[in-house]
This record gives C-alpha cells, sequence and structure tokens, in this order.
C-alpha cells in the first residue's frame, strides 16, 4: 500500500486534517487535562469528568483490526480504522481508545510505512474528535515486534533455554524501541505462565515448566520493555500473559478449564506474576481463556480484582484475550451480552480487544438496566486515559518516520536474533563424539521437511509478511563449508501428511554422503491447507513426529552413513527412537530469523552448544503431566513399586529438566554453605567451584535446587532457586555464588501462607536436575 493510496484513504473517511484547536478559543485557559504541569490525578478527574457516555464506551474498546467488521480486506479495514478512530463505525460508540495488532495486519510495506499511518490515525484522533484523546497501540511482542521487518528472535522454549537474563533483556529492549519506534505503546502475549502440558499448542509461546524460573524471566522483561520512564522513545507498557495461567488445560485443549487448587494456583501459576508486577511493576496483563475453580477468569473478581489488584498491587490495564468476553457465555454464566459486559467490567477487564457488543452497544444497556454502575465503566476508563497520561501521549502522540526506518531490524538486532538463536540450541546427544563436524568433509546430505523452511522455524506470532532473508537449516549448512563439500538436498516428507513421498531419493542422498543431516519437527499454521501442529489453536493428542518423518529418519540411518538429526519445534517431542538410535541429536526449536546460521555453527564447531533444556522431554504422553518438580509420592513409587512403575515403558523422562551437553566438560568442587544455620528470617551464601575440563571454551549453567525435608505440607522432591551461566576457558576454574532468602525457603502452609518453617534444607548443585554434582544442607531454626 502505497503513501499516496493511504492518503486518498484517509480522504475517503471524509477526515481533512485542520489546525489543531482544541476545545478552547482565543485566550480561554486550555482544559487541566490538557496541562503537562498538573498532577496525572488531577488531569484524569478533568477528562473524566467531561466524557459522554459513548466516549467512555469508546474508550474500552481497541479491537484486533483482523476483526471483520472493520472490513474484510486492507483498504477495507484502513477506511474502518479511520472510522473507528472517529467514532463513526458504531452507534453509540464513540472515538475508539485505540487498536490491538493494526500495523500486523494492514501495514505490510515495513517501519516507515507503520509510523507514517499510526501519526495519520494519531491526528485524526487529537484534530477531529471532540475531545482530542490520542489512541493507544498495542502489539504482539511474543519473541520479537510482530510487524513487518520487526526483528524475529527465537520463541519460548528457545529463549529459556538460554538461560541468559541478560541476553533476555537486551532482546525485549530491542523489541519495545522497535515498537515505540512505529508508533506502538503496549507489546503483548509476553508468556510469563510456566509450560505445565506440552500438548496445548501455545506452549510454544512459554519459556519453562519451572514457576521460578518463569519469574526470573518475568522481571527481566519487565524491566527491559518498560524501564524506568514510558515516556522514553526506547519503552512500552509490558502486557505479561496470560494471566493467571492457561498451560494446564482439561485434555491439554486450548480454552480447557484449569481444574487445579488454590495451593496450586498459588504455588505454582501466581508465582511468575508475583515476579513480573509486585516486585518489577508491570502495568499490563491480559486475562485468560479458561475457567478456574469453576469461574471463567473475564467473569472472576477474586482473580481479576482481589488478587491482581489488591494483593500484587496492580496498577495497570487488564485487556481481555480475543474473543474472551464470549466465554462468560458458553461456559453458561450470562444469558445475552449485557449480562456478559457487566460481569466482564464488574470482575475488571478493562479494555475488550475484539469487536464484542457485550463492551459497546450492550454495555449502554448494561448500565442503563443498572445491571451494572456507570461508576465501574469510569473505573476502567480512568485506566486507559491513566496509561495514556503515564506514556505521554497527550504531548508527544506522534514519532519519527526516519527514526523507525533507522530502528527497526537494525545490524544490532539482527546480531543479538543470531546471539539467541547460537545460545537457545541444546545439544541433547552427542555419541562417540560425532559433532562437531569437519568442515571439509566430502559431502553432506541434507533432508527433511524442516531444512529449508523458513517460515517452520520463526513459529507463531510472526508478521503476516516477512521481508527480511531468513537463513535456513540449509542456508547455513551451505555457507559453513568449504567450497570443495558437496551438499545434497531432499525435502524427503511433509510434516503432515503422505502426499510427498522421497523417502527413496532421501536414501539414496545419504547414501552418497559422509554425513547426514536431517531436520524434522513441527509445522506452522497454514490457512489455506488449514493444517498445523504447533501454536495457538494447534493442540496434539500425542507428541510423536507427525506424518513420514520417522520414516524418514529411520530409511537414513538404516544407510550406515553417520546421522545427525535436528529437530525444529516448539514443544517438547517424543522422540524415543531417535534417541536410541541416532547419535547426534540437536534441539533447535524455534531458532528465529538467524537460525539455520545458528544450527551450522553449532553443528560445525564454530560454536560450543551452550543451551540447557528448560522443560522436560518425555517418553511418550502417557507419562504426562512430567515436569522435574513433582511430589515426592511420584519418587517413591518410581523407585519402590513392586512390580514396574508402568508395565509397558520406561518411567523416567527421555530428557531431564536443565539437560544440554557441551564440547567440553566441567567438574564442580569445594561446595560451601554458610552459615550452616539460620533463624527464618535469614540468608545462606552458596558457593561452588566450576571447571572447564576439556579442550575447548564453553559456557556451563550452574542450576541450584533446593528440598525442604520435612514440612508441614507436602513439597517438590526439588525445586530450582537458583542459577548462573559461566564461561570458562580451558582449564579455567570459577566460583559461583548463590544467595538464598528466606523468599526462596518460604513454603505455603496449611492456610495458604507463605512462610519459612524451620528444619532441614538439603541444598543440590549440578548439571542439570538429574544430574547433581554436589549435596549439602543447612538447618533452619525457630528463632
Amino acid at each position: 500500500m502505497s503513501t499516496m493510496s493511504l492518503a486518498r484513504r484517509l480522504l475517503w473517511c471524509g477526515t481533512m486534517l485542520s489546525l489543531w484547536v482544541g476545545t478552547s478559543t482565543g485566550a480561554e485557559k486550555p482544559p487541566l487535562y490538557r496541562d503537562a504541569s498538573q498532577p496525572i490525578e488531577v488531569r484524569l478527574d478533568d477528562l473524566l469528568s467531561r466524557l459522554t457516555l459513548a466516549e467512555k464506551i469508546g474508550q474500552i474498546n481497541m479491537p484486533c483490526v483482523y476483526e471483520g467488521r472493520l472490513g474484510r480486506d486492507v483498504q477495507a479495514k484502513t477506511q474502518g480504522c479511520c472510522q473507528f478512530t472517529l467514532g463513526r463505525s458504531e452507534p453509540g460508540v464513540g472515538p475508539g481508545g485505540g487498536f490491538f495488532t493494526l500495523a500486523n495486519t494492514i501495514l505490510h510495506e515495513g517501519p516507515a510505512q507503520q509510523a507514517r499511518f499510526f501519526n495519520e490515525l494519531q491526528q485524526l484522533a487529537l484534530k477531529e474528535t471532540r475531545l482530542g484523546i490520542p489512541l493507544l497501540q498495542t502489539e504482539e511482542g511474543t519473541h520479537g515486534l510482530m510487524c513487518s521487518l520487526g526483528t524475529i528472535f527465537p520463541e519460548g522454549p528457545g529463549l529459556g533455554s538460554m538461560w541468559n537474563l541478560d541476553l533476555v533483556r537486551e532482546l525485549y529492549a530491542a523489541a519495545a524501541r522497535e515498537a515505540r519506534a512505529v508508533g506502538i505503546h503496549q507489546l503483548c502475549t509476553l508468556v510469563v505462565e510456566p509450560i505445565r502440558d506440552p500438548r496445548l499448542g501455545r506452549n510454544q509461546e512459554a519459556y519453562s515448566e519451572d514457576p521460578f524460573f518463569c519469574g526470573r524471566m518475568a522481571r527481566a522483561i519487565v524491566g527491559a520493555v518498560q524501564g524506568h520512564d514510558l515516556q522514553s522513545p526506547e519503552h512500552v507498557v509490558a502486557v505479561l500473559c496470560h494471566y493467571p495461567g492457561q498451560s494446564q488445560p482439561v485434555s491439554g485443549l486450548e480454552r480447557g478449564a484449569m481444574e487445579i487448587s488454590e495451593r496450586t494456583l498459588r504455588s505454582v501459576f501466581l508465582v511468575p506474576w508475583m515476579a513480573g508486577i509486585k516486585h518489577s511493576g508491570a502495568l499490563g496483563v491480559m486475562a485468560t481463556y479458561p475457567a478456574i475453580d469453576g469461574v471463567p477468569t473475564h467473569g472472576s473478581e477474586w482473580i481479576l480484582t482481589q488478587i491482581l489488584r489488591e494483593e500484587m498491587g496492580f496498577d495497570g490495564l487488564v485487556l481481555s484475550e480475543g474473543g474472551g468476553l464470549g466465554t462468560l457465555r458458553y461456559e453458561g454464566l450470562a444469558r445475552n451480552d449485557q449480562e456478559v459486559g457487566a460481569l466482564a467490567l464488574r470482575a475488571g477487564v478493562d479494555v475488550g480487544i475484539s469487536y464484542e457488543s457485550a463492551y459497546m452497544q450492550d454495555m449502554a444497556k448494561a448500565i442503563e438496566q443498572g445491571l451494572v454502575p456507570e461508576a465501574l465503566l469510569d473505573r476502567a476508563v480512568r485506566r486507559i486515559l491513566k496509561t495514556k497520561f503515564r506514556l505521554g501521549l497527550f504531548e508527544n502522540p506522534l514519532v519519527d518516520v526516519a527514526r523507525a526506518e533507522k530502528v527497526v531490524h537494525n545490524p544490532e538486532h539482527q546480531k543479538l536474533a543470531l546471539q539467541a538463536a547460537r545460545e537457545s540450541i541444546v545439544l541433547l546427544e552427542n555419541k562417540d563424539n560425532l559433532l562437531p563436524l569437519k568442515k571439509n568433509v566430502e559431502s553432506i546430505a541434507v533432508i527433511g521437511p524442516n531444512a529449508d523452511h523458513a517460515k517452520n522455524q520463526l513459529g507463531d506470532y510472526v508478521s503476516l509478511t516477512v521481508p527480511q532473508d531468513v537463513v535456513t537449516v540449509l542456508d547455513g549448512i551451505k555457507a559453513a563449508v568449504g567450497p570443495q563439500t558437496k551438499v545434497a538436498y531432499v525435502k524427503g516428507c511433509d510434516v503432515v501428511g503422505t502426499s510427498l513421498n522421497e523417502i527413496g531419493q532421501a536414501q539414496e542422498a545419504a547414501k552418497r554422503a559422509k554425513v547426514a543431516v536431517v531436520v524434522v519437527g513441527e509445522n506452522e499454521w497454514r490457512s489455506a491447507q488449514k493444517t498445523g501442529t504447533d501454536g495457538e489453536g494447534y493442540d496434539v493428542a500425542t507428541l510423536e513426529l507427525t506424518g513420514l518423518q520417522l520414516d524418514l529418519v529411520q530409511a537414513v540411518q538404516a544407510t550406515g552413513t553417520p546421522t545427525v538429526v535436528v529437530l525444529i519445534n516448539g514443544r517438547p517431542l517424543a522422540v524415543r527412537w531417535i534417541a536410541e538410535n541416532i547419535p547426534a541429536v540437536v534441539e533447535a526449536w524455534l531458532p528465529g530469523e538467524k537460525g539455520g546460521q545458528a544450527v551450522a555453527e553449532v553443528l560445525f564447531g564454530d560454536y560450543n552448544p551452550t543451551g540447557r533444556l528448560t522443560v522436560t522431554v518425555p517418553r511418550h504422553v502417557g507419562q504426562l503431566p512430567v515436569y522435574y518438580n513433582h511430589k515426592p509420592s511420584k519418587t517413591y513409587w518410581l523407585e519402590h513399586a513392586w512390580g514396574k512403575p508402568y508395565a509397558d515403558l520406561d518411567p523416567w523422562p527421555l530428557y531431564e529438566f536443565g539437560h544440554g551437553l557441551s564440547y567440553t566438560d566441567f567438574a564442580y568442587s569445594n561446595l560451601q554453605i554458610e552459615p550452616a544455620t539460620i533463624g527464618p528470617g535469614g540468608t545462606v551464601r552458596i558457593r561452588a567451584d566450576i571447571k572447564n575440563k576439556g579442550p575447548r571454551p564453553g559456557a556451563e549453567v550452574v542450576q541450584l535446587y533446593l528440598h525442604d525435608l520435612i514440612g508441614t505440607v507436602v513439597t517438590p522432591v526439588k525445586e530450582l532457586r537458583g542459577f548462573e551461566r559461566t564461561h570458562l576457558q580451558p582449564g579455567e576454574t570459577k566460583t559461583v555464588t548463590f544467595t538464598l532468602t528466606p523468599e526462596h525457603m518460604a513454603l505455603l502452609n496449611r492456610h495458604l501462607e507463605w512462610v519459612v518453617e524451620p528444619g532441614t534444607f538439603e541444598v543440590m548443585v549440578g548439571h542439570s536436575s538429574k544430574d547433581i554434582r554436589l549435596r549439602g544442607t543447612f538447618e533452619v531454626t525457630t528463632q
């Protein structure tokens, strides 16, 4: 869409930009809400007092632009956004509060076009509406800004597998910088909830199964995205998702009820939210779809107000999920949209992001009928306006188009994408040190449906248009090998289905090669074919490879050619046969736009793999739940069963939480725990020496686990309470130090209170949750 065509569409909307005259004329004083010298609360009071009911309802609506009611194609949606901004789309709905995922839906030419159009809309809002309230623009930022040309980083478990909070901060700061540069003010779908059932497709957006780890990620992300000054051109509001969780649904299905106890809610699911909100000050959350304890979250005052605002001190916006208000109807809590709107507003949903009548005309009816007081609508509007004031939008609503072009996808951000891809890769197997491969190898067969498929390695929540070059695994290998190396490529099969069968050709290519690299895994959603194996709305009943992929791997292995399997996937896959029969297995997750280069660097030894799993990989879906921090009864039965724990399967995971190999080896020694005895409010310092005893530089992720041996309630067999990623040269030794505070030692007692109980705590320091190298204890006394 050209600039000229954009201008024509704006003219079509019947809006001519004119000089701003505000709400005053001549020498009259401007209204208080426009006086930047006034406190925000004073400005809020003044502006809120001026709003009509229709204008209030307009503010609580920031619809996703993919909604059909805004238009069916790009041109119609462009016009629809203009009309919605002006309050001309729906009877009784005043000028809109903003938009959700506008740029991704209709602005496909890159940052200059995005910045220009956002400026145009702000001009309409400021100059052509009665009160001149600026728009609040929200876009997805799950693993980079989801706009055309936004830098695409690894997603979910890949980012978790880095165990590098400094790099996490850098890449989310980059995403925020790109967003604000084009005129976006909130980054959404920052999924901090723990992965508790990998069958759920959306779990590819999250970082770990461990609540403590997710909490550390939440703190890092919020600090990077929001910074200390929301009026800065570098920062935006961090919208954490999906509060308070959806990752352990019934049957592993999207929107399935979370049938969990309050103890589980508080000890597992709320932990990252406490970190991101109470400790780091996140100013946005998106309410989750599922019902929790029998009440859909969009209608739960307990969850959205009592816990979120009163217990955690949340002072930001609660956004609905896409179509989330509708959960109150299909779950049977409301008969009509008036009741839906009343329930959601009372519960604490501030912003509707879908085109749902419950927050439009039916909201007005609900207020007129007395189903909900207008004061609760004022509460939501006040929170929205406060966010706009905090962002400085009344003073600086426009962005610099030239700066947007310089910031988005700049070389530094691309370097971050490459480094993140490198650090996200986990080496699962390396029997007989097959890896790293030699670059002067005579010939390589590169095989598999994900070897040269750019979109499959990007994951979900990626822009509809990706104009930048994406380096596939095949690209990376070709660039890495010497000029004499012959590289043969055969796709072999598709990720799903059996229509493409090139297994015979793949076998022949493998027979002629000195080594074979087979790239398999999962695929992205394709709207035309309606296929997909992972991502939002793509849940699975098994965790096996789909289609003919396992047949392909088996056929290549049968040739006798040394074989490496590379997995491109968003969830843990049950790849038992591969683990048992393939000497080298590389978990690349969804490595982003530079993923192929990073994979090649690991394969050929230019980068020593440092990734460690932050999710447990099961042998079979029947083992679920399989997270490492289970209760002692599971360990007891696995170790003391009179028969076999499972009569048909090895009961232990395929790969444990924290697992990951390196091209070097690390030794642990000299565990020190000081002091040996503390009171319930004391702290303990843990030290351990880590030595690189191998031939190559490398990074070890030192993991600290804790277990309260005797408590008044059952606690997990071990819980992650610290980690440190440390780089070591060959022969080098470093001392790693952890500090345990009461927060690390507390348990949720029988009264659901966080307390530190007296007793013995076991300290475990090691390479993974299974590979514990050092053990010790300390005592907590009553005084």
